[in-house]
C-alpha cells in the first residue's frame, strides 16, 4: 500500500474502534459465569473508573498496533503486529461489556487517544521495525504496571472485573515478550520514563472522563 492507502486504512480502523457500537469478542469474557457479590455505589463508581481506564487503554492499543502494522517495513513484523491487534480486540470487547454491566460509559476522549496512539505507532514504525517492536515492549510493560495496580484497587467483591484484568495481564506480558522475540530493541530509560508519564496522564484523565 502507498501512504494514502495506509492513511485510509488507518482511518477505517479509527472508525471501527471508537464507534459506540459494542465490539465483538472472538473469545468469551473471562468473567463469564462469575457471580459478583453486591457492590455499593462507591464500589461501582471505583470499578467503573478503573474499567473505563482499561477500555481506553485498549483503544490506545488498537491505535498503536494499527499504526505500527500499516507502516512496518517488514511483512512478518506487520503480520505479527496485526495479530496482536486482533488479540487485543478481545480485551476491548471484554472491557466494554463490563462497563455496560456497571452502567458506565467509555471515555469521551477515546477518539483523541486513538489518534495520538496511531501517530506514535506510525512514527515508531517509520524509524525502524526494531524501534517499533521496542515501543510495543515498553508500552506493554506500562500496561502491566497499571493492571497490577488496578487489581489491588478493585473492590474485593468485584470478581468479574478482576477475572478480566487477570487474563489481560497474562496476555499483555506475552505480547511484550513476543515483541522482543521478534527483534524488538529495548528503548532508553529516558524515553521509557516519558512514556510512563504519558500513560499516567491518560489513566488519570480517562478514569474521570
Amino acid at each position: 500500500m502507498n501512504t494514502v492507502d495506509r492513511l485510509i486504512h488507518g482511518f477505517d480502523g479509527f472508525l471501527r474502534t471508537v464507534a459506540r457500537v459494542k465490539p465483538e469478542a472472538q473469545n468469551p469474557t473471562p468473567a463469564k459465569g462469575t457471580l459478583d457479590d453486591p457492590l455499593t455505589e462507591a464500589e461501582i463508581k471505583l470499578s467503573s473508573g478503573l474499567m473505563r481506564v482499561n477500555h481506553t487503554g485498549e483503544i490506545c492499543a488498537q491505535g498503536l498496533y494499527n499504526g505500527q502494522a500499516l507502516f512496518a517495513s517488514d511483512q512478518a513484523t506487520g503480520e505479527a503486529l496485526t495479530k496482536a491487534a486482533e488479540e487485543e480486540l478481545d480485551h476491548l470487547a471484554w472491557c466494554r461489556e463490563r462497563l455496560d454491566e456497571l452502567g458506565a460509559r467509555p471515555s469521551i476522549l477515546d477518539p483523541l487517544w486513538y489518534t495520538a496512539s496511531f501517530a506514535l505507532g506510525a512514527g515508531a514504525a517509520l524509524i525502524s521495525d526494531k524501534v517499533s517492536l521496542g515501543f510495543v515492549h515498553a508500552t506493554e510493560d506500562n500496561v502491566e504496571r497499571h493492571l497490577r495496580e488496578h487489581l489491588e484497587r478493585l473492590p474485593e467483591n468485584d470478581h468479574a472485573s478482576r477475572q478480566i484484568l487477570k487474563q489481560m495481564l497474562d496476555d499483555e506480558i506475552r505480547h511484550g515478550q513476543t515483541a522482543l522475540d521478534h527483534g524488538g530493541q529495548e528503548l532508553p530509560k529516558p524515553i521509557r520514563r516519558l512514556m510512563w508519564e504519558g500513560a499516567k496522564l491518560m489513566t488519570t484523565t480517562a478514569e474521570r472522563v
